[in-house]
């Protein structure tokens, strides 16, 4: 008995040395978290607290640490579970998006907006939950997965909470995920609560790219109805698709990070009409020192117009396409013409006191020059009065019947791929970008 009692101490003697000694040390980015927890420093979610509830005792203590770095001493080579609230630490955010501290919530309304990251695993799942729209199917937000640039998943955000799996393999793979929003701001916004991971060093963020190009724009900006060659189709936030539209697949072309903050039937000093009179509420200027806009309503009764754009990171470029509904309103009436060049002069004025030193590129005439010399003149106008020469303007050309068109007359995938080599070679002329 007693040598039965000496060994059973012997055993228990060198696992709390080894505990004590090197465990001390051994660290992965569960283990961070952990101490950062019990050092009060952060928060956990849900998901975050029962993952890391090792021992399965409902709390989090000192033992989940000891536990956790115990593993990474001796599994450091083998993949472990652990969840991420997509901050900016873990995640590439794509675009404007607006992180909600309390829940540990990303929030992704525009148009293309979303995350990237990389990891070495074998699973991944990622939790969305979605806006006041999510249970209009007109108006649920539109999302696409990509798993090592291959598209893995097309659908909306229809419950207010939802977990999809990204990965589940059998052995450890290397993994570049993007999840992108593509419809846009206006109907919706989607959040993306936790990233959930096999993984042998967790997640890091994507890199960034060469370039950054934010395009201000409207429907055309948005990708409407894109994915709908009925023109009678009627608007639903499933046939719009921001990655077949000029915008991005300029980025795309140009190996530039981008953001567009566009929204249909808005314009700069109307939005769109069909009986003459001023649209006064459709209007880009009023949302640009904002997140942006959405009839739909994110956490706490926050709109993405309640909350401020800090304008923290500066674009290299950024590309106004605004005009088009203008137009609607304008006509060929000199008077209106004139009201929306002085508008747009003085929305220009805006954009240079929050980007003081990023070229801005005027664009406009996918669906019609009606508005193309005013906007010119505008420019012309803005130089004139500002000095500021760093600036310029570009026609593209209007969409033609032999490339077809889309829902309620908007562009095909054919007219966007068309202007976005327009555009991309204008860039690279006048920038000199790659």
């Amino acid at each position: 008995m007693k040598m039965k009692g000496w060994i059973i101490g012997g055993t228990i003697f060198a696992i709390a040395a080894v505990s004590v000694i090197p465990i001390a040390v051994a660290t992965n980015a569960r283990v961070r978290k952990l101490q950062a927890y019990l050092a009060g420093k952060t928060t956990l979610t849900k998901k975050e607290f029962e993952v890391l509830d090792l021992d399965q005792n409902k709390k989090i203590n000192a033992m989940d640490l000891l536990l956790a770095k115990k593993d990474a001493l001796f599994h450091k080579n083998d993949p472990f579970m652990d969840v991420y609230a997509p901050i900016a630490a873990n995640v590439k955010q794509i675009g404007r998006t607006y992180y909600h501290e309390d829940t540990k919530t990303l929030w992704c309304s525009h148009s293309g907006s979303g995350i990237a990251f990389t990891f070495e695993g074998t699973d991944c799942s990622i939790t969305l939950v979605g806006d006041s729209q999510h249970f209009i199917s007109n108006a649920a937000a539109r999302y696409a997965v990509y798993l090592n640039d291959q598209q893995i998943m097309d659908a909306q955000v229809i419950n207010a909470e939802t977990e999809i799996t990204i990965l589940h393999a059998d052995t450890i793979q290397h993994a570049e995920v993007r999840v992108i929003k593509l419809s846009e701001a206006a109907q919706s916004s989607f959040g993306i609560k936790d990233i959930t991971v096999t993984a042998k060093e967790g997640i890091l963020p994507a890199a960034s790219k060469a370039h950054t190009i934010e395009f201000i724009g409207d429907s055309i900006t948005c990708g409407y109805g894109v994915d709908d060659e009925n023109i009678n189709g009627g608007f639903r936030t499933m046939t719009e698709n921001a990655t077949r539209t000029y915008a991005y697949l300029t980025a795309e072309a140009l190996q530039a990070d981008y953001s567009m903050v566009s929204f249909s039937g808005h314009g700069i000093v109307s939005g769109y009409t069909n009986n003459s009179e001023r649209n006064k509420t459709q209007l880009v200027p009023k949302y640009y020192d904002k997140l942006g806009f959405s009839y739909g309503v994110l956490e706490q009764k926050k709109k993405p117009q309640d909350i401020p754009w800090t304008f923290s990171a500066a674009p290299d470029l950024i590309v106004v396409n605004l005009g088009t509904n203008d137009a609607s309103y304008t006509g060929n009436d000199s008077a209106r013409q004139q009201e929306y060049m002085d508008g747009y002069v003085a929305f220009l004025k805006t954009i240079r006191q929050k980007n003081p030193d990023t070229p801005i590129l005027c664009t406009l005439g996918i669906m019609g020059d009606t508005l193309c010399s005013s906007m010119e003149l505008a420019v012309a106008q803005y130089r004139t009065e500002t000095g500021d020469n760093n600036i310029n303007s570009m026609r593209f050309a209007v969409q033609s019947a032999e490339d077809g068109y889309v829902v309620d007359w908007h562009p095909s995938a054919a007219t966007h791929a068309k202007a976005a080599e327009k555009l991309t070679d204008f860039i690279r002329s006048w920038l000199g970008w790659q």
